[in-house]
C-alpha cells in the first residue's frame, strides 16, 4: 500500500539501543484517508510522534472491516518504493499484487506476502471483484543500510497455526513458541497474528533483546511484561499499539470479554537513523530527492506530461509494472524545507 498522504510528512526515525526500564507505551492511532471521498480509511500508528520504530518496524496501517460497495476497496495503482520491505496481512477480502520484478499474487487471509524494495521497486495493490468486505494491516519494514540496496524481491508464505488453550498464533516473520518463518528477513524481527477467546491468558517467552508491540484488532487485552527489571502491565483497547521496551522475557496476554484478535510485532531496537517521506526510505535529503525524481522522470513524457497507463513507463530504477494499465501514482510536492528528523 502506497501511503497517499498528499502532503506527506517527512519523519527521520531514529532507531536506538532501546528503551530498558521503562513503563509500557500507549500508541493511539491517528485517521488517515487514502484518496478521494470514497476512498479507504487507514489508523495509522507508526510512526507516531512518540515513536518512530519497533525493531525495524517502521510504518503500520490498520484498515477495515471496510463494505466495499461503500469504500471502492483497495485501488493502488503502480507507485514506487526504495529502502524498506511491505509486508501485507489481511483478515478479510482478497487483494491482488503485481510488482516491477514480475510477481502477480494474490494476498490472502492467514497469508503474509512480504516485498523487498531493495534499491528499488514499483507495485499495485486492488481488491478484485469477489471482495466485499477489506480488513487488515500493511506494515514497512526498514532495511538495514547493508541491505537497503539489495535486489528487489517478493515472498508469500502460509504460517501454520499454533493451538494453545483458547488461542491460536500464526508466525509469519521471525520465531515463537518454537515456530521459526521461512520468510527471509533483513534483521532480526518478529511477526505474528494471536486469536485469544474470551477470558484467555496466553504466556509467551520472548527475547529479551527485543522490542515489542501489540497492535490490538478486535476486543480488548491486558499486556504484561516480565524481566528483570520486574513486571509492566497496560490494558491495550481496540485500534491501539502498545509498545513494551527490551527486557522483557515473557509476555502475557490476557483477553476480556470479547473474543480477541491481535499482532504482535518485534525486533531488535533498530540502531540507525532514517529519514522516511512518501514512500521512500533513505538516509539523506539528497538521497530522497533524488528517488524522487527519478520516479518523476519515469512516469512523464518528454514535455512533462503524466502518462495514462503504466504501460507507457520508461525504464528506470523502478520498473514496469506489467499487465497494469492504471495511471501511475505521481509522488506529490517536497515540502519548502529540508527533510529533516522528528524523534
Amino acid at each position: 500500500m502506497t501511503n497517499l498522504d498528499a502532503h506527506p510528512t517527512p519523519v527521520e526515525c531514529v532507531g536506538g539501543n532501546g528503551d530498558e526500564g521503562v513503563e509500557i507505551q500507549i500508541i493511539t492511532p491517528r485517521d488517515v484517508p487514502l484518496g478521494g471521498p470514497r476512498a479507504m480509511n487507514v489508523r495509522r500508528t507508526l510512526p507516531a510522534r512518540s515513536r518512530s520504530l519497533i525493531g525495524a518496524w517502521c510504518f503500520l496501517d490498520h484498515y477495515g472491516p471496510d463494505d466495499v460497495v461503500v469504500s471502492g476497496g483497495m485501488e493502488v495503482p503502480p507507485h514506487p518504493h526504495t529502502g524498506l520491505e511491505t509486508v501485507s496481512w489481511l483478515f478479510t477480502g482478497e487483494i491482488e499484487h503485481r510488482d516491477s520484478v514480475g510477481t502477480v499474487a494474490m494476498v490472502r487471509p492467514g497469508e503474509v506476502n512480504l516485498m523487498t524494495a531493495g534499491r528499488g521497486i514499483s507495485h499495485s495493490e486492488n481488491s478484485t471483484p469477489e471482495t466485499t468486505v477489506l480488513h487488515g494491516a500493511q506494515l514497512w519494514v526498514a532495511l538495514p543500510d547493508e541491505f537497503r540496496d539489495v535486489e528487489p524481491a517478493f515472498q508469500n508464505h502460509v504460517p501454520t497455526p499454533i493451538e494453545r488453550d483458547g488461542a491460536t498464533v500464526r508466525v509469519f516473520m521471525g520465531s515463537l513458541l518454537g515456530v521459526t518463518s521461512p520468510v527471509r528477513t533483513h534483521s532480526e524481527i518478529l511477526g505474528a497474528e494471536i486469536l485469544l477467546e474470551p477470558g484467555t491468558r496466553l504466556e509467551i517467552p520472548v527475547d529479551e533483546r527485543f522490542e515489542h508491540g501489540v497492535l490490538v484488532d478486535t476486543g480488548e487485552v491486558s499486556m504484561t511484561g516480565l524481566g528483570a527489571s520486574g513486571p509492566a502491565s497496560a490494558d491495550v483497547e481496540k485500534d491501539s499499539l502498545a509498545y513494551a521496551p527490551p527486557g522483557a522475557t515473557t509476555l502475557i496476554l490476557q483477553a476480556g470479554e470479547a473474543w480477541t484478535r491481535l499482532l504482535l510485532l518485534g525486533g531488535t531496537p533498530f540502531g540507525e537513523s532514517i529519514i522516511m517521506w512518501w514512500n521512500f526510505v533513505g538516509r539523506t535529503h539528497e538521497e530522497v530527492v533524488g528517488y524522487r525524481e527519478e520516479w518523476q522522470g519515469q512516469i512523464t513524457r518528454g514535455g512533462g506530461e503524466l502518462v495514462e497507463d503504466s504501460q507507457d513507463l520508461t525504464a528506470g530504477r523502478f520498473g514496469v509494472v506489467e499487465g497494469n494499465h492504471q495511471r501511475p501514482i505521481p509522488a506529490p510536492p517536497l515540502p519548502n524545507a529540508r527533510l529533516r528528523s522528528r524523534s
